[in-house]
C-alpha cells in the first residue's frame, strides 16, 4: 500500500508523470477547464476539498520549481496568497494576468485539478522542477549557481 497521504489515482498518475518545467493547475470550482487538458475532479460541494488540503497534499509529493497565481492574489485574497506562501517555502511566486491562467496557461497544463473552492482567484500553477539534492548528489557534478541555494 501507498505509504504517502494522497490517495487520488488520477492525482499520483499525474504527478509521476510530470517533467521539469511542466505545468499542474490547481483550481477552484469555477475554473473553464479546456475539454482537451486533463481534468482531475475533486470537487464535492462549496470548499469541499478547499484549496489549502488539495495544494497541501500536493505539496508533499510534488517539487515546484515556481509557482504563478493571478496578479490580484496578493491584495484582493490575502489569505491564499499567505497560505501559498506557507505551504511552498521557499518557493518563487510569481504573478500573472488572471485572464492568462484562465486560457493560454490552461491549455499548456499537463493537467487541471478541480477543487470545491470558493476563493476569488483561486487557479495556482506549479511549474514542476527538479529535487536538487537528488539530481546532483553523484561526485563530480557542479550544481549551478541558481540552484545552490536548494542544497
Amino acid at each position: 500500500m501507498k505509504k504517502g497521504m494522497l490517495l487520488n489515482r488520477e492525482l499520483n498518475e499525474v504527478i509521476a508523470s510530470m517533467g521539469h518545467l511542466d505545468y499542474l493547475i490547481v483550481c477552484d470550482a469555477g475554473f473553464p477547464i479546456p475539454n482537451d487538458v486533463k481534468r482531475i475532479d475533486l470537487a464535492l460541494k462549496k470548499d469541499v476539498p478547499d484549496l489549502e488540503t488539495v495544494l497541501s497534499l500536493i505539496a508533499d509529493d510534488f517539487v515546484a520549481e515556481k509557482i504563478y497565481v493571478a496578479q490580484e492574489v496578493e491584495t484582493n485574497n490575502a489569505p491564499l496568497f499567505q497560505k501559498v506562501q506557507r505551504i511552498f517555502p521557499g518557493v518563487e511566486i510569481g504573478t500573472m494576468e488572471h485572464q492568462t491562467i484562465l486560457s493560454e496557461m490552461a491549455r499548456k497544463a499537463k493537467a487541471i485539478v478541480r477543487t470545491g473552492a470558493f476563493d476569488p482567484w483561486g487557479n495556482i500553477i506549479l511549474q514542476s522542477g527538479v529535487h536538487v539534492p537528488q539530481w546532483f548528489d553523484k561526485p563530480g557534478i557542479i550544481v549551478p549557481d541558481y540552484y545552490k541555494d536548494k542544497l
